[in-house]
Formats: C-alpha cells, structure tokens, sequence
C-alpha cells in the first residue's frame, strides 16, 4: 500500500534540487576551486545573484542556504592536488635516504 502513495508522488525535481545542480555543474565548469577563498566568494556571490533571478520561485533563505553549500562544495575535505603535492617531498626524502 506505501508503494502506491510512493508512486503517486511527483518526482519532479523542486526549484532547489534544480539551482542546487545547476550551481554544482558551474562550480566544475569554471573551476572556481582552485580560486583563493576571497574569488570563490565573489564568484558565489554573483552566482547565487544569477540562479535567484533564473529561479524566482527560490526564497532568500533558499539561496543563502544554495550559497553555503556551493562554498563547502569548493572546499573539499579531501584536496588531491595538496595531497599529491604534499607527497612529493616525502619520495625525494626515500630516495635520497638509499
């Protein structure tokens, strides 16, 4: 019986599953994370500016909240570049011990 009301529902994607997407392919199109910080949160800010006004039906708390999760989405917990970087010293320190 839950698999019919499951059914029934709209899968349709909201305003915000939409801004949210389109934010996430800009974010990887114009590689804003490799920017510094202060570019990120200009290039958010007037990326944000742009999905408010092509999804109008998006709130101000919406957006805020679209704003916050594009500059943790630059800001990756794991960065690979830093990581091969910071591995490269260590393998000269290997070589030059032997």
């Amino acid at each position: 019986m839950s698999r019919n009301r499951d059914r029934n529902k709209s899968s349709r994607p909201t305003a915000m599953d939409e801004a949210r997407n389109e934010l996430f392919g800009h974010i990887h199109r114009c590689g804003v994370m490799q920017a510094t910080r202060d570019q990120q949160e200009e290039w958010m800010k007037d990326t944000i500016q742009f999905l408010g006004e092509r999804h109008t039906a998006l709130t101000e708390r919406e957006l805020k909240e679209l704003a916050n999760i594009g500059m943790r989405f630059c800001s990756p917990v794991i960065a690979n570049t830093d990581a091969a970087s910071a591995s490269e010293p260590v393998a000269q320190q290997e070589t030059a011990a032997a």
